[in-house]
Formats: C-alpha cells, structure tokens, sequence
C-alpha cells in the first residue's frame, strides 16, 4: 500500500519482536522472557515499554543507521591512506595497521583499514582455497619435531644478491629460526642446522622435502649392498644420523605446510621489513634477522600440549664439526698422498690404513682423518713437470724411381707409341 511505511528486521529481532509480544499480551512472564532471550528482566521491561508505545518499531535498535560514536574522523582516514600509498604501498592490512601504528601513532584495527582500502582500490580480496588434506595434530613436546626447507625468493627486492633463507619451524610451538644465504646446497643446510643446534639443542627429527641436498638420489656401491644398506645416504642424511636426529621425508609441499605457509608469511611481512630498514647485503639481512625473530616468535609462537623440551643440548667436549661436515674416503697412493676435489695432499705420516677420510667443514677447513685420529698433511701446489721430448723433424720423403726394365716403363712406352707404328715394328 503506497505510503505505508516498510519496517526491515534482522531474525535476531524477530524473535526478539516474538518473545516480547507475548509477555506484553500476559502469555508469558517478563522473567521467562528475559531467560528464554538471554537478558535480564530490567532490559525485558524496557523492551516491553517501548513496543508498547512504538509498535513493532520498538524493538529494532536506536542505533541503526546512526555513525558509531567510536567512528574514526576523515581526516585520520585521509592521513592513513596517504602514508599507505607513500611507505606501505603493497602491505597486508594487518601488517599496515601495525606499522602505523609502531612508527605513525595512528591506532587502527586491521578491519577498518582493511575496508578503507577496498573503498580507495588500494586492496583486493584474496579468496582462500579450501584444503583437502588430511589434517595432522601437532606434536606434543618442543624439539619432538622440526620442519626445515629452503626458500628461494627474491629477499632484497633488487636492492642486493639473490639470497636462499634457510628456515626451520617447530611443529609444536611454531617457533622459527632461520638464516640467509647464497644457496641451497650442503654446506649452507649443515652450516644453518649447527647454528640451530647451538640455540637450540638437537631436536628428535627433521621433517623435509626430498630436495637433493637431503635425499640421495645415487645408487649402491657392490661394497655397499654386500655391507647391507638399504638405501643410499645424502651427507646431510649421513650427519644427522650420526648424530641420532630422525630424518622424515616429506611426500608433497602440503604434508609440511608450516614451513611452506612460514615462508609466504615471512616473504610478505619481513620483505617489507628489511625494506623500511634499508637492508642490502646478507650479512645486513641475518643481522636484522636474528633481531626480528624473537619479536615473530613471540608474537605467533603456540604453547605446546606438553611444556618438557626435548632438544638434547651438547656437552662441550663433543665437536659437532666433526659431524656436520662433507666427509670423502680416499684411497692413499703409494707416496703417501692423496687426490681430493683436483688438488693433491701431501701426508706428513704414515697411516696404518691405506684409507683415510677428508672431511670438509663449514668453516672451509679441511680435516684428514685416519681411524678416527687427525693426521697431519700440506697441499701440493707445485707438482714436478714432465720433460717435453724433443720434436722430431720429419725426413724428406725419398721418391722411388723404378728401373729402365720395370714392366710399367716397357707399358708405358708401347703405349705412347701409334699403333700403326707398332704393327709395322711387329711386321719387321
């Protein structure tokens, strides 16, 4: 009917609407009514008063339509959308909202600047993808399991080199150690585990990729199979199990998502910290590192099911270089020396095996070991050249003149004759 007004509620207010009309037509009491809505009976009878007077309108909130009283002015969202577009440019809304407020003092929630800048065309949705794994519960106890993986990415944004962050997460507590470096190989996967396990301790296992610096992807030996090992080991697989830490490979990205999910969260928050912070070399990039991590782990880190820590802490007499190091058997020639990585090492004492093993350290030092002792060498950076023999001079080709009777001269001089002429020689 034109002119009659439209009155929109919410269910939550219908049923409200219901409930109050049948204590204002004495079909149930104010205090059911305040049990069966979840309110006390002082705001049911003001309730019941005000449909009273205004009818059904009585019950949807004053509030309605009216700007909130906590509302922020224009000229703090103007002010927060221009420092976005001048310092934060490409920030999630709740990583902006956290440096406006840490180094602007202007305090918003990571809602309303979410919305400010979906309104300005500053930030898009990002719709999530749904998982169709099988969900995994965390381990109990800190150090029970660590998940390790390399990120390749882009960390200085052109400011510097290309660096590799080499990042470890704790499956129970979500605490995060890492440190850059120039790639993803051998020593860098050693070098990153013997500073976690100075932090930290040796967890109980190691749940990675199958990347080729931690699985082996080699065949056996004869010598190894007749000594009955299954499978080929990495050197990184090699030193962990000398250690006694578990090495759990990994079928796919997803079965270790935390670690995958830490590097999208750390490419997005600490690129655009190391950004605000000028940050240009490695060694800017693992200095500010170790500064921003205990901040993240305190932030983000859980409590785990069970407080016990099971990281194992060295004794100081156990040198952990020994372990976390390229080791290499070599076979000691009849001069007591060896070949190495295309250089020759002199031994300067004789060892009881013609066997010895080169362990090459994270440090860049090398070790040569024989029956588990140290044994003293120099490299040869001379080696004696050979004599070059002289070069010989070729003799000339001596020519074979054949005689006056050879058959090819008799040949040849009846041929160059007519033949008439031969027929008259053969008449005479």
């Amino acid at each position: 009917m034109a002119g009659e007004d439209r009155i929109e509620m919410t269910l939550r207010e219908l049923r409200r609407l219901k409930v109050v009309q049948a204590a204002v037509d004495h079909h149930v009491t104010q205090r059911s009514a305040s049990t069966m809505l979840g309110l006390s009976e002082r705001q049911v009878r003001r309730l019941i008063k005000r449909v009273r007077e205004e009818k059904d309108r009585g019950i949807i909130h004053r509030g309605r339509g009216r700007p909130s009283n906590n509302r922020k002015t224009e000229k703090i969202k103007e002010k927060a959308l221009s420092l976005y577009r001048k310092k934060y440019e490409g920030f999630g809304p709740t990583l902006a909202s956290e440096k406006l407020l840490e180094m602007d003092g202007i305090g918003l929630s990571d809602e309303t600047l979410r919305k400010w800048l979906l309104e300005a065309g500053l930030w898009k949705k990002r719709r999530k993808r749904s998982g169709h794994r099988q969900w995994r519960a965390r381990k109990e106890c800190f150090g029970q399991m660590v998940q390790m993986d390399g990120s390749h990415h882009d960390w200085l944004e052109g400011r510097g080199p290309q660096l590799v962050l080499m990042g470890y997460i704790d499956d129970a507590t979500n605490t995060v150690f890492g440190r850059f470096y120039d790639y993803e190989g051998t020593l860098p996967a050693l070098d990153s585990f013997k500073q976690y396990v100075r932090k930290c301790g040796l967890p109980i296992s190691v749940y990675l990729d199958k990347h080729t610096t931690y699985k082996s992807t080699g065949r056996l030996t004869v010598e190894q199979e007749l000594a009955g090992v299954k499978e080929p080991l990495s050197q990184f697989e090699r030193a962990l199990e000398e250690l006694g830490v578990e090495v759990i490979h990994a079928g796919s990205p997803q079965a270790k998502g935390r670690i995958e999910r830490l590097f999208g969260v750390l490419q997005d928050r600490f690129i655009k910290e190391m950004r605000l912070a000028g940050i240009r070399t490695k060694e800017e990039a693992n200095a500010f590192l170790e500064h921003y991590l205990p901040i993240y782990n305190r932030r983000f880190s859980v409590l785990a099911a069970n407080q016990t820590d099971t990281h194992v802490k060295l004794p100081r007499h156990i040198d952990i270089d020994r372990y976390l190091c390229i080791k290499t058997p070599r076979t000691v020639r009849n001069d007591n020396t060896i070949a190495h990585d295309g250089k020759l090492y002199q031994l300067a004492e004789d060892v009881s095996s013609r066997q010895v093993t080169v362990e090459e350290r994270v440090d860049g030092s090398v070790r040569i070991r024989s029956a588990g002792v140290n044994v003293r060498y120099r490299q040869i950076t001379e080696r004696a050249k050979k004599a070059v023999p002289e070069a010989k001079i070729p003799k000339p080709r001596k020519l074979y003149v054949p005689p006056k009777d050879h058959p090819w001269r008799k040949d040849k001089a009846s041929k160059s004759l007519p033949q008439w002429r031969n027929d008259a020689f053969r008449i005479r």
